[in-house]
């Protein structure tokens, strides 16, 4: 697995080898089964995921990020563990001291340091590492911590997303669910225990 930048955010890291650990784990025969996500593939939602690297390099070089596709797994070229490590050693090069200092727009926050950003992007890959590891039906099982911040940081973004139509409406976890089921709910998924939007 890739080293991230020293100075990088410390929940990145442990992130991108929960996703990568997932990457790694999915049969070649299971690219194109269906995700949790609403007509994604595993190889788009991993495509999406690096699109996200790619948008972070960037932002990094303060350069204008790549608009979205339509097409995100048109990102995985025909190895995609080798498509996701060369996206990620590209991120962790570009995110220098200064390159994580840089002022950057976040819609709704005005502007924000970089490394502000990828402490909220733990969340995006908690979920998609759960995400891709649902399709190829693989067991997940992320560290506690992450778990915890990616729904500190759902309670805060999601609102937003769920206004800008990024995440469906929530569902409701089951009482004494784990930090993993009400984090998935926030954002409208379900991890078999959950009941339906209201």
């Amino acid at each position: 697995m890739t080293s991230s930048a020293p100075d990088a955010p410390c929940g990145l890291p442990r992130a991108q080898d929960l996703f990568e650990g997932v990457v790694l784990r999915v049969p070649s025969g299971s690219w194109d089964s269906p995700s949790p996500c609403e007509g994604w593939t595993a190889r788009d939602v991993l495509g999406h995921v690096i699109a996200f690297h790619h948008e972070i390099v960037a932002l990094a070089l303060g350069a204008p990020p790549p608009g979205p596709t339509a097409f995100p797994g048109s990102y995985v070229g025909p190895d995609p563990a080798t498509s996701w490590r060369e996206a990620r050693a590209a991120c962790t090069a570009a995110l220098t001291p200064a390159a994580l200092d840089r002022p950057i727009p976040f819609p709704g926050f005005g502007e924000i340091p970089l490394r502000t950003l990828l402490d909220t992007y733990v969340l995006e890959l908690v979920v998609h590492a759960w995400d891709l590891a649902t399709a190829a039906a693989l067991p997940l099982h992320p560290a506690s911590d992450l778990v915890h911040h990616a729904l500190a940081t759902a309670q805060v973004i999601a609102p937003a997303l769920r206004r800008d139509g990024l995440v469906a409406p929530p569902r409701t976890p089951p009482r004494g669910a784990s930090e993993l089921t009400r984090l998935l709910a926030s954002l409208g998924r379900d991890d078999g225990t959950c009941a339906p939007p209201a």
